[in-house]
């Protein structure tokens, strides 16, 4: 295989599971409808918690894609993501075309199975080491949503984790489609999953003030808002199938965009907060763009937003670096974090699908609860209710703990340049 000609790739299939709803439909309805998926957590008594609300998945059916046995061996973020991949698989109908070292799989997640490592750590506490399931290793580690996925549909090419924090979603993506442009696979399943809302994630993310302190749902998911206090915690999965354009196009595939830009730094500068100046962050985006090969200002940014004080406003200078002032002030932003919470290592998976979403449907989703703009981020949010608008591209960012930055940039597939 010849690795010196870029090859153009298609997305070709999507996956979700979201607290909007366990099926790409399902999400991107309530996403467009404004729905806020926030509420009062079910799954543990938060009574002695400072924070009390989190977007969880809900009527989850994880037998609808897994058998029993592999149920009860399974952490429920590698149950999102077996979900979503499935979900995307059947939605592109690549799975059966191509040779098994010729597909990959690269599912992020920021922290794998947190859930198993606190049920495993208190029954070696209360019932002693002999208790401790043979099972908490490979439930718990990152890597092994792609691997599960890898073995159920026989993909002996590269699968592997992104693991960047709030960034692995779009960075596993980004790092599939290299592997495709170069010439090193054919197809794809990337994304991110994630499954924190549990007693521990919640202690940890709460004691370093990074959660949003309000009691009131519609009032918690703040994204530019002047208002906000930080992020409510989200979860679930979110997978796209991604193919070498060409083979698409010839067997006659159902082509969503083209991906056709991928920025990725490191601001270097802090453990968890961003760079005031932006500088990586706008270096990702300045990347993708300049990958992306466009000269329009009909845009759409699916951003971080994830409503904490420092993110939002250095996004905003981002954007307005790598875009300049004059075309930032054009766009089209929202954060549908403002809906499903912060879905962590997920967060990327799932904003690309609604970023591909909405540039094949001309309808941009809204930053709910934006009712009160921060003078700092002062470009245009989309705020309250979605909108319809022509659309030549869409970009999905996302900055991670660890200062690490990842852009996506998507194109119609029509407006694709040969390679």
């Amino acid at each position: 295989m010849e690795h010196n000609t870029l090859r153009r790739v298609a997305v070709t299939g999507l996956g979700a599971v979201t607290p909007l709803g366990n099926d790409v439909e399902s999400f991107w309805k309530n996403l467009l409808a404004g729905v806020c998926a926030i509420g009062p957590i079910t799954k543990f008594d938060t009574s002695e918690y400072k924070i009390h609300i989190a977007a969880e998945v809900r009527d989850f059916q994880p037998l609808d894609y897994m058998d029993k046995i592999e149920l009860m061996h399974t952490d429920p973020y590698a149950q999102f993501a077996m979900a979503a991949a499935v979900q995307a698989l059947a939605d592109s109908g690549a799975a059966g075309t191509v040779a098994p070292e010729r597909a990959g799989v690269y599912i992020g997640s920021g922290i794998g199975g947190i859930g198993t490592f606190m049920t495993e750590h208190t029954k070696l506490l209360e019932k002693g080491p002999r208790r401790v399931s043979p099972y908490f290793i490979p439930m718990m580690i990152p890597n092994m949503a792609s691997g599960m996925v890898a073995i159920r549909y026989g993909f002996r090419g590269p699968a592997m984790p992104m693991v960047t924090a709030c960034a692995s979603g779009s960075n596993a993506i980004g790092e599939a489609m290299r592997l495709i442009r170069h010439g090193y696979t054919d197809v794809m399943v990337a994304g991110g999953a994630e499954a924190t809302v549990n007693e521990i994630a919640l202690a940890g993310f709460t004691n370093m003030q990074a959660l949003s302190t309000s009691e009131d749902p519609l009032n918690a998911s703040l994204p530019f808002d002047i208002r906000r206090t930080g992020f409510v915690m989200g979860e679930g999965a979110g997978v796209l199938v991604l193919e070498e354009y060409e083979r698409a196009k010839a067997r006659g595939a159902k082509i969503y965009a083209e991906l056709a830009g991928y920025g990725s730094t490191c601001d270097a500068y802090h453990m968890t907060a961003p760079d005031p100046e932006a500088k990586g962050g706008a270096q990702a985006i300045a990347d993708a763009w300049r990958e992306l090969g466009m000269d329009t200002d009909r845009v759409y940014v699916n951003a971080h937003g994830t409503g904490t004080v420092m993110n939002d406003r250095v996004e905003t200078l981002a954007l307005k670096k790598a875009l300049g002032e004059t075309r930032a002030r054009k766009i089209a932003i929202s954060s549908t974090k403002s809906m499903t919470g912060h879905m962590l290592g997920a967060a990327g998976g799932a904003e690309a699908v609604a970023a591909v979403l909405a540039l094949q449907s001309g309808v941009v989703p809204p930053t709910i609860g934006l009712r009160e703009p921060d003078p700092d981020c002062d470009l245009d949010y989309v705020p309250l209710t979605a909108r319809c608008m022509a659309l030549d591209a869409a970009l999905s960012t996302s900055l991670g703990f660890g200062g690490h930055n990842a852009c996506l940039a998507f194109r119609k597939p029509e407006t694709g340049r040969e390679a």
